[in-house]
């Protein structure tokens, strides 16, 4: 059996911070954990949920555009075309941060929680919490 087939939604909740640390939420609906503190939180947005089912993507087998019809992510589907199964993954927003020692730009996804960055200029390693 071959690799699993996926495909990342462009269609991303809005950005949520933790009511009781501040810090970022997992970038998805439903109940969600604070990566920070642990907190549970109930995370609903309709406009994403109906954005999700009317968002367009084209099959990764065969470039068949599809309306994916289905207000969660990740989806399994399977494309009505050429029968390929693949899953829809959430998309993850990325971020620019600037380098505490050289001010480069540097480009990485926003997850939620703290991270120890090592910028590939100039070797300076600092930390980012989200």
């Amino acid at each position: 059996m071959g690799e699993e087939l996926t495909v990342e939604s462009r269609v991303a909740p809005p950005p949520l911070s933790c009511p009781k640390c501040d810090g970022l939420l997992p970038n998805e609906l439903g109940e969600v954990r604070c990566t920070l503190c642990h907190a549970r939180v109930r995370i609903d947005h309709p406009i994403t949920r109906k954005k999700w089912a009317e968002e367009k993507i084209g099959c990764p087998d065969c470039a068949k555009v599809l309306v994916v019809g289905v207000n969660k992510r990740p989806a399994h589907l399977k494309c009505a075309t050429c029968s390929c199964h693949f899953t829809l993954l959430p998309t993850v927003a990325r971020i620019e941060i600037s380098c505490p020692g050289c001010d480069r730009q540097l480009r990485m996804k926003r997850r939620p929680g703290e991270r120890q960055i090592e910028c590939p200029a100039c070797d300076t390693t600092f930390k980012v919490t989200f």
